[in-house]
């Protein structure tokens, strides 16, 4: 009998604000508020078809339609808070020792009084949450591609503003990588770094190797959001090695957004084997249907891996993550213990 994925201690280190609301938290504050689904995403939420769309622009298109869609009905101190807390208790049941959230504050700025007290709400939900479900949980601030980047860096001085180990540890850039230039977020970067906050962008999902060695050169990153298209080229997948860049592997997703066939031809094993940390990651489990459990499980039944491996992943999700040196070394122990027990008993952290 194989060990029980949901009590092997692990750090999701992929997941968004929005993307992480529960499919009945959507329904019902749709419905409080008179809003009609878009049908895509009706039947992503309600009925849990998987989302598969073209990785083109067009693809996209759909997908930030139905995220808007979903960012909608976040209009509320209250809301923001209990997306954070459902959001950590989620993560807390499947095993997650630790969570680093993203949020672009910039959607939910309007609704509490602007950028600042959009963050600090998210901060401060945090913590509740941590103290409430046991899990350590700290934030990401991302940028979008799809705005200016002078407003990136004003998110950058906002995100150094909060820096701190149960603050923001981190600055991102998402959406669409064909937008945007690269380089011209480098300046936001570097305002960041400045404070301290990890480098932390996507890249190498939508576009291949050379945008990831874009990525690499100019905004410095410390872990890639996605990265998989570097297993396109092994020179760019060695660089990525040498340079201690850990990658957030979101199987799922990779899949609903056109960039594999299926979670089979996600190059999970080419990753590992070049030697490249990975950290399974769910991206928006709202829209894609599975969270970051069954990205373990995937990694077990579709690639194969052993629980050996599958606690090498999960060590490496935590050697990746922001977490204090204190705190890791106790994650690690944790995990050692998960595989040391015999097949079929659970183990916890505590």
């Amino acid at each position: 009998m194989a060990r029980d994925l949901r009590t092997l201690p692990k750090a999701h280190l992929h997941l968004h604000f929005t993307g992480s609301m529960q499919p009945a938290t959507l329904v019902e504050l749709a419905a409080a508020q008179g809003r009609r689904l878009p049908d895509a995403l009706e039947d992503a939420v309600v009925d849990r078809d998987p989302v598969r769309l073209p990785a083109n622009e067009r693809g996209w298109f759909r997908f930030q339609r139905m995220y808007d869609a979903a960012r909608a009905v976040v209009r509320s101190e209250q809301v923001m808070r209990r997306l954070v807390d459902e959001a950590v208790a989620a993560d807390a049941a499947e095993g997650s020792v630790r969570l680093e959230l993203q949020v672009d504050p910039t959607s939910y700025a309007p609704f509490v009084g602007g950028l600042t007290p959009a963050l600090e709400i998210v901060l401060d939900a945090a913590r509740s949450a941590a103290r409430t479900h046991g899990i350590e949980v700290a934030i990401v601030v991302a940028a979008s591609r799809l705005r200016h980047p002078l407003d990136a860096r004003t998110l950058a001085r906002l995100a150094a503003r909060h820096a701190g180990p149960d603050g923001v540890i981190g600055f991102g850039l998402s959406n669409d990588e064909r937008r945007g230039v690269t380089e011209s977020f480098a300046p936001a970067f570097a305002i960041a770094a400045r404070a301290g906050l990890a480098s932390l962008p996507h890249g190498g999902e939508l576009l291949g190797p050379d945008h990831v060695l874009d990525v690499v050169d100019a905004l410095h990153p410390d872990r890639l959001g996605h990265g998989v298209r570097a297993a396109e080229d092994p020179a760019v997948l060695a660089r990525l090695v040498e340079d201690g860049v850990a990658l957030e592997v979101c199987p799922t997703s990779n899949v609903s957004l056109g960039v594999y066939p299926d979670v089979g031809a996600v190059p999970l094993r080419t990753l590992v084997a070049a030697g490249a940390t990975v950290a399974l990651g769910a991206d928006d489990p709202l829209i894609f249907g599975p969270r970051l459990l069954d990205q373990y499980v995937l990694a077990r039944d579709v690639h194969g891996f052993t629980d050996t491996q599958l606690a090498d992943l999960a060590r490496g999700s935590i050697r990746a993550s922001r977490a204090e040196a204190a705190s890791k070394a106790t994650m690690l122990a944790a995990v050692d213990r998960w595989i040391q027990a015999p097949e079929g008993l659970s183990t916890h952290l505590h």
